[in-house]
């Protein structure tokens, strides 16, 4: 019985690794995806020359962080076999036709139209590279679509019947729009958006505080911090709507987000702070703030919430790592806000590219992205436990009839591999960033006539995108 505890915590902690490390470069991809088609928009409408050189910038990185996305993903694809055989028997009838669906209508648009946005600038025209270059990041919202219904239906089940023990579907529409679909798609998709902008501004900034004050390095930290500060208020609203929805159907997730054990009769407090204890259950050196939880969570002043005690033992989240992965999201959350917040009383007085401050504070933030976004996926899926699908299949029936020395030896073998190779591509894509963009026109003259022939800074060959030396 040791051995397969043992061998399930493995498991989950093996999959914990190669999901955080799969889903940074998914999230860079569908930022930069969409900013690429931007920039080409605004190439083809203005014939700056600017968009056309940030465009040729940032698809480098974009196929980097493509690649070791795809590769990532193919990993977890194995996973499922190897250590959620019980999961795969179980639930495959419904997860399996949902990841199906991905990659007959994402992945092989992505692949289709990923060569010519990528080598086609002087194959064919520029309307039809700005097609190609819609349809990848197209495709990266449709993969989003179905790998989000995947996960949304293992927190909120429904369309489903159970015979002989297998998870059959019945509605096939209450599948894909099950309840929590709507707000963690938007959720992901401005997640996603985020990412990207810091990244974006973080390089500016970079830049910014090396001396450039080129076209290039200008707009890219000025589209960034407009897209900041559109994006996370927007998201902050979206999570607001996500945490109404998440009390109904996951109240017991709820409950360990906020360390909250007892039901508070007339008013719940929010725990700003604090140590939660589940052996003893309680939740120790809080700072409460009296009725805020009912307002946040309720949005009433005496709004009721169900405290971990009403609940189970055995099913209750880890309310420890729920509580402070929670607020290390919303806590860069508030700090992205007040990034985007300082950018627009700078950029009104004219001292967007001039303040160091603000550069500083937006290259220190250029991970915010992505340590709010793992942080958020902690939170959704420690806090779903002890439940693989919410309700109707425990973590625990899911797993492999593994040893924990099985999947110990795989798990150090990723981890080995994992930083080897994703290391080296996190590395590379930094270096990139480093380099910045190289605008060989003076200006934002028109270019929308240049092909780029004979020149070495479009690409000619296949797999020749990402070629720049990283190193002097």
């Amino acid at each position: 019985m040791i051995v397969a505890n043992d061998a399930l915590t493995l498991a989950r902690l093996q999959f914990a690794f190669t999901v955080s490390f799969h889903i940074i470069f998914p999230a860079i991809s569908i930022g930069l995806a969409s900013y690429l088609a931007v920039l080409e928009g605004l190439w083809l409408r203005t014939g700056k020359t600017v968009y056309r050189e940030l465009f040729n910038f940032w698809s480098k990185i974009f196929a980097v962080g493509f690649g070791m996305g795809v590769v990532s993903g193919v990993v977890m694809s194995y996973e499922f076999g190897a250590n959620w055989a019980g999961f795969s028997r179980v639930a495959g009838s419904v997860t399996g036709p949902l990841l199906a669906y991905e990659v007959l209508t994402a992945f092989f648009l992505e692949a289709g139209f990923l060569g010519i946005m990528l080598f086609g600038w002087n194959r064919v025209g520029p309307k039809l590279h700005f097609l190609a270059t819609l349809m990848v990041a197209v495709g990266t919202l449709i993969s989003m679509f179905w790998i989000l219904s995947s996960n949304s239906w293992m927190q909120t089940p429904q369309g489903f019947d159970i015979v002989d023990g297998r998870i059959v579907p019945v509605d096939w529409f209450a599948i894909v729009f099950n309840p929590s679909f709507p707000y963690r798609l938007a959720h992901m998709a401005l997640a996603a958006f985020i990412v990207s902008a810091t990244l974006v501004a973080a390089c500016g900034a970079w830049h910014l505080l090396r001396g450039r004050r080129d076209p290039g390095v200008k707009k890219s930290f000025s589209m960034a911090m407009w897209m900041i500060l559109v994006t996370v208020p927007v998201q902050i609203a979206v999570g607001d709507a996500h945490g109404l929805n998440t009390l109904k159907y996951q109240p017991a997730k709820i409950a360990a987000m906020e360390g909250l054990w007892e039901t508070e009769k007339g008013g719940t407090s929010l725990n700003l702070v604090g140590w939660p204890d589940m052996k003893n259950e309680r939740t120790d050196y809080t700072v409460k703030v009296p009725h805020l939880g009912s307002l946040i969570l309720t949005h009433s002043w005496d709004g009721e919430i169900r405290g971990l005690k009403e609940f189970a033992p055995e099913d209750r989240p880890n309310s420890t790592i729920v509580f402070w992965s929670f607020r290390i999201m919303v806590g860069m959350g508030l700090l992205m806000l007040l990034l985007g917040v300082c950018g627009l009383v700078l950029r009104r007085k004219q001292w967007l590219y001039e303040s160091r401050w603000l550069q500083h504070f937006a290259l220190a933030m250029g991970p915010s992205g992505l340590v709010a976004l793992l942080a958020g996926w902690i939170t959704t899926e420690a806090g779903r436990q002890p439940w693989v699908v919410y309700g109707v299949m425990r973590t625990a029936d899911a797993s492999s009839a593994l040893s924990a020395e099985q999947v110990g030896t795989s798990l150090m073998i990723f981890v080995i591999v994992y930083f080897l190779v994703f290391g080296t591509g996190i590395y590379y894509m930094l270096k990139l960033m480093g380099k910045g963009p190289s605008l060989e026109h003076d200006g934002d003259g028109d270019s929308r006539g240049d092909t780029g022939k004979g020149s070495a800074r479009y690409d000619h060959r296949p797999m020749s995108r990402p070629t720049d030396p990283i190193d002097e």
